[in-house]
């Protein structure tokens, strides 16, 4: 679990795992720098492994938390998310049998009303052929508090990617294990709780649109890289000041996008293209939409 200046939240899933059957162990990357949550989240009954590096890590807390779990498998949440009675259970059993199975994306349910997550309906419509080595449907998208991961798949795959920091960074996280040849699925019958707060979270759509497009230059065709890169900066132009803020935050990490860029292997550059036809990549660099995913 990742958490950051949300001590209240942060201590409510903390109950909530801990009231899990399974009682699986839990490690904390609190990304505050308040020592008082620290040590509450330490003094917590659920008895995680708090790891306080001193700073904000973002998404990549996760990171952190992988490489200091002592299990094969990792269930990730945010400090508004936990996980349904049972599903750890499932998930490891999926993924035992299935040793292909890299991460598995598991089904949403959002507020006390367990609304399904929007995500939920497009990876479960996913495009891709089904694979008899993976259980699910095949997808290469998923979200960051509610999917599985086997621990060494994760490394295997370098984890989640320092540039992007925060915001839309799974998408690159599922290319990386596709490339490594680890199975990426969707499967409704593994279930997580997610309770975010209410209202808009300001400077987030602004993340998702840097984020979309640096995903393209480390990893997708220049042609294609520079297309989307028009289409964002053609919406600046057009007073889309979202779209301007993002191709500033692109512009200060392109030196470092470009020394880190390695293209998708073909196969996994065709299923890209299969998926980007089912929900259209250009949206996401032409208005504010919340959510690009593949």
């Amino acid at each position: 679990m990742i958490t950051k200046d949300r001590p209240d939240s942060a201590l409510r899933t903390l109950d909530r795992l801990a009231a899990l059957p399974e009682r699986p162990p839990v490690v904390v990357v609190d990304n505050g720098l308040d020592p008082a949550v620290t040590e509450a989240l330490r003094a917590h009954p659920a008895g995680a492994q708090v790891l306080a590096p001193g700073r904000n890590t973002g998404a990549l807390g996760r990171n952190l938390a992988v490489r200091h779990a002592a299990s094969p498998y990792v269930a990730f949440s945010d400090d508004d998310s936990w996980w349904q009675a049972g599903a750890l259970r499932r998930a490891a059993d999926l993924l035992d049998a299935h040793p292909r199975l890299g991460l598995l994306a598991a089904r949403s349910l959002v507020g006390p009303e367990q609304r399904d997550d929007p995500l939920n309906e497009l990876l479960a419509r996913s495009p891709l052929p089904p694979d008899p080595g993976l259980p699910g449907r095949p997808v290469l998208g998923f979200l960051g508090c509610a999917c599985v991961v086997r621990r060494r798949a994760h490394l295997d795959a370098g984890g989640y990617h320092p540039l992007l920091f925060f915001g839309a960074e799974e998408t690159l996280l599922a290319y990386d294990l596709a490339a490594a040849g680890w199975g990426v699925s969707y499967d409704p019958s593994v279930t997580a709780y997610h309770h975010p707060d209410p209202g808009e979270r300001p400077g987030r759509t602004v993340l998702l649109r840097r984020n979309a497009l640096l995903t393209d230059w480390l990893r997708r065709p220049v042609r294609l890289a520079l297309r989307h890169t028009l289409a964002l900066s053609a919406a600046a132009v057009r007073g889309d000041a979202g779209a301007a803020a993002a191709l500033g935050g692109v512009a200060a990490r392109m030196p470092a996008a470009l020394r880190l860029r390695r293209r998708l292997p073909l196969r996994v550059e065709r299923t890209v293209r299969l998926l980007e036809e089912y929900v259209p990549a250009a949206s996401a660099y032409e208005d504010a939409g919340e959510r690009r995913t593949t």
